[in-house]
């Protein structure tokens, strides 16, 4: 597998509006997501699912943002001062996850980020860890990006963790499963 990361400039064209006409968070995520969950969003980039996880979570809900870049994180900041979320989004550099309490997350997202973290076994074993029981994982890959074969790999990385593979969703632009934590 490639272990390109994404230049932290396009971050800007991934929070673009016009994404929405392809992706649409609320409806992409509505069968996960409900009031007073604590949501990883894993790979977050400049907030383009984080910012509506924030809004589904509600004043009860916590969204851990995690990426990997700084400038990211930094982009997400400010796009978060513009909002009434700040309360309800934390800011975490990934490799900083241990923070973060055995069996506190209800749900987790890797949205178009799997293909680029180094050690995939370590992420999966960690994501496990602060799941709680019943929690899902949502991983998603562009499939002009990301070969089904490596995308089953890392399917099978997960569930070598623990993981049980719930189901397969049909987004016609990417491969995406969700993975649940008995």
């Amino acid at each position: 597998m490639a272990h390109h990361i994404c230049p932290w400039w396009v971050g800007y064209l991934l929070a673009n509006p016009l994404r929405r006409f392809f992706e649409k968070p609320e409806k992409m995520l509505a069968p996960f997501v409900r009031t007073g969950m604590t949501v990883i969003d894993y790979g977050c980039g400049m907030g383009f699912f984080t910012i509506p996880l924030a809004r589904m979570v509600g004043l009860d809900g916590k969204v851990i943002a995690v990426d990997i870049q700084k400038k990211m994180l930094n982009g997400l900041r400010k796009k978060i001062r513009r909002t009434d979320l700040s309360d309800r989004i934390m800011l975490q550099a990934a490799g900083a996850e241990q923070l973060i309490e055995e069996d506190s997350v209800d749900f987790v997202t890797a949205l178009h980020v799997i293909h680029e973290i180094v050690e995939q076994d370590a992420f999966f074993a960690e994501m496990y860890r602060v799941m709680k029981p019943g929690a899902k994982l949502f991983m998603l890959e562009p499939r002009f990006h990301v070969a089904a074969e490596a995308f089953r790999k890392s399917v099978d990385m997960a569930e070598s963790t623990g993981l049980v593979l719930t189901s397969n969703i049909d987004f016609s632009r990417s491969l995406s499963v969700v993975l649940s934590k008995p």
